[in-house]
């Protein structure tokens, strides 16, 4: 009776202990009981990445996604505030520099900063010495062709007034893109304040290049194209390849128009009310550990053109390359000029 009794006492000794490590294991992994809120681009976050830094910080990450710099912006000035890290484009985080929205960046918590590229410090006039931004990737839109309907046609933007495209054909809902795009194929540049300069570009969309055009859209433009809506669209090759099984991948014809254009530079910022602020420096320089930027340029194809070391890292081929960019230019910000560029948007935006 004495022996049962101690065998039944370290028995539920050995499970107490047993139950005791499993708890102490389960709080070591979620020690922070923190949620990690992201504001990021559609088809920009690669899911291993998010797993493996959820995994690794014991942490739970949620993602809202918007579709252009102006939805953006529109949420956090309207009250729209809880994110610990969001990705605007070069303007809109000069513009949110400007206002006083960001908190700075603390070097001593990103050790992984040391591998930015010079090219995409040399672009980032606004922040150089990345006080309020890290860099998250610098590309550009730009045109998608479905060769199986379209053999004929411009490499470049005059491909939006072939009018055998007519009801075929989409651009961004984005007004920085497409007035920069007739910028540049005007010889202009796609930050100038110059009324003519404006105006000509307006009049090209509106006369040439709009009444071809099925909408302007931001969001749904890969889906329309790999449905066979579309036979061309204006768009970021990512999302594009995103919606198309890689088996269809040699039916498109993706390329940079040699005009040159605008070009993003995507930057993590911290803004003001984020609750999280050392968990967002982890996530940041988490993002820009070598093998794990390696992994989102793989997810996405793309070129490495702000860390210095991923690109030895890769896997995969790219959608287009470095030396595509060399004719493009940043958008800044055009300060009050920017309420003459949407009243010039109004104007083109509603196709009729």
């Amino acid at each position: 009776m004495k022996t049962h009794r101690l065998r039944f006492v370290f028995l539920a000794l050995a499970v107490l202990l047993v139950a005791t490590l499993l708890i102490t294991g389960c709080s070591k992994k979620t020690e922070s009981g923190k949620t990690l809120y992201l504001y990021n681009w559609t088809y920009y976050t690669p899911e291993s990445v998010i797993e493996k830094f959820e995994k690794e910080f014991g942490v739970r990450v949620v993602i809202d996604y918007f579709a252009s710099n102006e939805d953006m912006f529109t949420k956090l000035t309207g009250g729209g505030s809880g994110y610990d890290v969001v990705f605007p484009s070069q303007d809109y985080t000069e513009i949110m520099i400007k206002q006083d929205m960001l908190n700075p960046i603390d070097p001593s918590k990103i050790p992984n900063l040391s591998y930015i590229s010079s090219f995409a410090l040399e672009k980032a006039t606004y922040d150089p010495k990345m006080e309020y931004s890290v860099p998250y990737y610098l590309g550009a839109a730009g045109i998608a062709v479905n060769k199986t309907e379209v053999t004929d046609y411009a490499r470049d933007w005059s491909i939006f007034a072939d009018t055998r495209l007519a009801g075929r054909m989409s651009m961004l809902d984005d007004p920085r893109e497409v007035i920069g795009d007739a910028l540049a194929y005007l010889g202009y540049s796609v930050s100038t304040v110059d009324p003519k300069e404006l105006a000509e570009a307006q009049k090209l969309i509106n006369e040439q290049w709009k009444p071809n055009l099925v909408k302007f859209d931001a969001e749904g433009f890969a889906k329309s194209f790999s449905l066979g809506e579309f036979w061309v669209v204006q768009g970021y090759a990512e999302g594009i390849f995103e919606e198309l099984d890689a088996e269809r991948w040699g039916e498109v014809d993706f390329f940079l128009p040699p005009d040159g254009g605008p070009m993003y530079l995507d930057s993590m910022v911290i803004p003001k009310g984020a609750k999280n602020i050392d968990l967002a420096h982890q996530f940041i320089n988490f993002i820009h550990r070598p093998e794990i930027y390696a992994e989102f340029l793989d997810r996405f194809h793309f070129p490495s053109t702000v860390h210095t070391t991923a690109e030895q890292l890769k896997k995969n081929d790219s959608f287009y390359e470095v030396e595509d960019l060399a004719t493009y230019e940043l958008k800044y910000d055009v300060g009050a000029y920017l309420a003459e560029y949407d009243k010039i948007w109004q104007t083109i935006r509603y196709v009729n």
